[in-house]
């Protein structure tokens, strides 16, 4: 409470600019421009004083889910208990700069109710890049603050529901978005999302509700430009063809009542006595994949995966999860505890408890293999093993799904790669050898006695 108060204190009614008066947003795309993983949130309110000036919103700065909750916390706990959060499916700050207004133009700008609605609230604050998974996790941050579950509401419906202004409310607006090769491109998209903003607040002014507001989205609509085009110098030939990307397919999901468990790969490659198959395109983007025995809990989840016919039998994968508490760093981790393949009444067992990370993370790993040459993260429990088994960019996650996205990854790999070990033991032998340089330097000692060709020469007697 003490901090909350002196957040109050010190913060003052901030009017935050329209997003077309912003000058800095070309600096920031350019700053920004190789981040792939961040958002924007902007956030406004009927009530004064809740937000002071964002210190650390500076060019390249990326807000994390720490700081977004210092915002975030005396909005809620001081201002209006009724939050709407208008979340799109895709947004990025550089559709602020591509569709907005530009040079004072608000008749060419797709975000006319936004730019009204932040030039008329009392109390606004913009965040040009939040980290995604911050992003991601909001309607569950803003549940957990307000102790309301999330509506999911229309215009219709919101125009037959009765907001009070003591007791809490979180209202979910989903706001769609499509690339320009969709039915409508992108200029028109953001517009009709612009309009729903606007009469969205409409129907609140008229009802004369108090409230705070959010917009932001599930992932960025924007990816960087491939910077190994560029790792050669700019002189790029005009009829050289660019590499075409490769195929992205969608992630195995598991449903109950809602998603609970995601699985993907790029590759997913099993050999039974050496005779290898490619899995991938029987997995991944198939509505008749077989998922029977799959099963999910809080603390525990299993994801089967069942193909007939392979190998001349029916074989069937299974990835066991679980998670638990640790006191240690008072929070739930999950562990991959070991993966099964089951066929002709046998099953073979690997081990795969260095697959883990907190549960409110996805894993993700460049290769998950039963093959040493590739990490051997999978390690077969009787051995040799007649199966082999490799997942090309492996990435799961079975506890804290948030619809069918993958949660901010948490990575195999390991802070000291190959190269900065080669560095570091580079730069130790040179050190070595300037110490041991400088050592000889400073033994260096200069003759105390001098030949004098005038008078008797030096004898320098022999000590036997």
């Amino acid at each position: 409470m003490a901090a909350t108060a002196a957040f109050r204190a010190q913060a003052g009614t901030r009017q935050a600019p329209a997003l077309w008066q912003m000058r800095w947003l070309p600096l920031l795309l350019m700053a920004v421009a190789a981040a792939e993983q961040q958002v924007p949130l902007v956030l406004w309110s009927s009530d004064r004083d809740l937000w002071g000036p964002a210190a650390n919103t500076h060019e390249g700065h990326i807000t994390s889910d720490l700081q977004l909750s210092t915002y975030l916390d005396p909005a809620l706990e001081l201002g209006p208990r009724n939050v709407l959060l208008f979340l799109q499916d895709k947004l990025s700050i550089e559709d602020f700069t591509a569709y907005g207004g530009v040079f004072g133009n608000k008749q060419d700008s797709a975000f006319s109710n936004l730019e009204n609605a932040l030039d008329l609230a009392p109390s606004s604050l913009v965040l040009p890049a939040v980290d995604w998974y911050a992003a991601s996790t909001l309607s569950t941050y803003l549940q957990e603050k307000l102790g309301a579950s999330p509506l999911h509401v229309d215009l219709a419906a919101l125009r037959e529901l009765k907001l009070n202004a003591s007791l809490p409310a979180l209202l979910l607006i989903r706001l769609p978005y499509t690339s320009g090769s969709g039915l409508m491109a992108p200029r028109e998209v953001l517009t009709g999302n612009d309009e729903v903003i606007g009469q969205v607040l409409s129907t609140l002014k008229s009802e004369d509700v108090p409230y705070t507001a959010a917009l932001t989205a599930v992932r960025p609509s924007r990816v960087a430009r491939d910077v190994a085009m560029v790792a050669g110098g700019l002189g790029r030939q005009l009829l050289q063809k660019q590499s075409a990307a490769a195929a992205v397919h969608p992630p195995v999901s598991y449903n109950d009542t809602a998603p609970r468990i995601l699985f993907w790969a790029q590759n997913f490659s099993v050999a039974y006595k050496d005779h290898w198959e490619d899995l991938t395109s029987l997995t991944f983007g198939v509505q008749e994949l077989n998922l029977t025995g799959s099963f999910w809990n809080d603390s525990y989840a299993r994801l089967s995966l069942t193909y007939e016919q392979l190998f001349g039998t029916t074989v069937t994968f299974r990835f066991i999860l679980a998670n638990r508490f640790y006191p240690v760093s008072a929070r739930h981790w999950f562990t991959m505890e070991r993966l099964e393949i089951h066929s002709n009444g046998s099953v073979a067992y690997f081990n795969a408890s260095r697959v883990t990370g907190p549960s409110v993370y996805s894993f993700h790993c460049e290769y998950v293999s039963s093959l040493s040459k590739n990490g051997h993260l999978l390690v077969a429990r009787l051995q040799p093993s007649l199966w082999q088994l490799t997942l090309q960019d492996f990435q799961i996650q079975a506890f804290n799904v948030t619809g069918e996205q993958f949660s901010y990854a948490s990575d195999c790999a390991g802070f000291f790669s190959p190269g900065i070990w080669m560095g570091l033991l580079t730069s130790l032998f040179m050190l070595f050898i300037f110490t041991y340089g400088l050592h000889m330097i400073l033994s260096l000692k200069t003759m105390d006695r001098f030949d004098d060709h005038k008078g008797p020469t030096i004898s320098l007697t022999q000590i036997v």
